[in-house]
């Protein structure tokens, strides 16, 4: 990652309150104590793949809290912030929620009035995600915010293990992988969450989360042209007659459900400015279809065009 700021070399009288200063400019407004009297260190790095951007900060023992006049200032309401957790040990109270994490573990917070505590020899990676991104899959923020995702969930270790390849190889990657990245990251986040918020939600309410955690694995698995209800149903945990009756009760049905999405995928990536280079069967194979005729077939009944039809019109209407 490509450093930004660093201590090293400042007089430790003056290291801990550039390093706020710093933060303050750089991320938000944060009111900012340290717990300790041992010397300050602290640095910064950052990263982005795609339109994913990324910040790993390295520092001592402090507690730094967003006040309510503070997550109002900042001009990032619209964003999430997702915390992997490197080195050390930190917690977050945020929503009426208190966890700790380790490393390993993850968790999200949003740009309102929480507390974040971290030990000696603390690492994050910081990932900043659109809100409504995570709400239109998993609800309101409110309902995980603060909650750990341990690093002994499955999801969490191969969403640590992604981030942390990507980071290494992202100067491989040309804008067009390395937005697909970016969003297949952020499907494993969304994962994440899901399967944690399945380990503690009231009865009445574990149908949703089920729900949830399918649409989440559909996102992330989209370009498997394998997928069907038999696997969804398996990789969530539930039998297939269970995971039916719950999609029917939202009036959905599973196999229209995953048709859907690879269809509304891939009309967003036809009309997107970073993959207008793309062929019309590579996005029909990332999205899933098995030949560009089945491709060409379902988007013409759902659009009433073909997909080289609906990437000129949206083209021209953009110009």
């Amino acid at each position: 990652m490509q450093p930004v700021f660093s201590t090293d070399g400042l007089h430790p009288k003056n290291s801990f309150k550039i390093w706020r200063e710093v933060l303050f400019e750089r991320l938000v407004p944060i009111k900012m104590e340290r717990l300790d009297d041992r010397p300050f260190a602290g640095k910064m790095e950052v990263a982005s793949v795609g339109s994913l951007h990324m910040s790993r900060i390295t520092q001592g023992a402090l507690r730094s809290e967003t006040t309510p006049q503070a997550a109002r200032q900042h001009d990032r309401a619209g964003m999430a912030v997702v915390l992997f957790k490197l080195a050390g040990a930190s917690s977050c109270l945020q929503d009426g929620r208190d966890s700790v994490q380790r490393p390993g573990d993850i968790v999200v917070l949003d740009h309102r009035p929480a507390v974040v505590t971290t030990g000696p020899g603390s690492q994050s990676l910081f990932l900043e995600l659109p809100r409504e991104r995570l709400e239109g899959m998993l609800g309101p923020t409110r309902l995980y915010t603060a909650l750990s995702m341990g690093a002994e969930l499955a999801s969490s270790s191969l969403a640590s293990t992604f981030f942390r390849e990507l980071i290494q190889v992202r100067h491989r990657l040309d804008p067009d992988a390395a937005e697909r990245m970016a969003a297949i990251g952020v499907d494993l986040i969304v994962a994440c969450i899901a399967e944690r918020m399945a380990k503690e939600v009231p009865q009445p309410l574990h149908g949703t989360v089920v729900v949830q955690r399918a649409k989440a694995f559909v996102e992330a698995n989209l370009g498997d042209p394998t997928l069907d209800p038999p696997q969804l149903a398996a990789a969530v945990g539930v039998s297939l007659r269970r995971l039916q009756e719950l999609f029917h009760e939202r009036g959905q049905h599973i196999s229209d459900w995953i048709w859907q999405r690879r269809l509304e995928t891939a009309a967003k990536r036809l009309t997107d400015p970073t993959c207008v280079h793309m062929q019309i069967g590579a996005v029909a194979f990332a999205c899933g279809f098995a030949s560009q005729a089945h491709f060409s077939r379902r988007f013409k009944e759902r659009h009433g065009m073909s997909p080289r039809e609906y990437r000129i019109a949206a083209l021209m209407g953009a110009a």
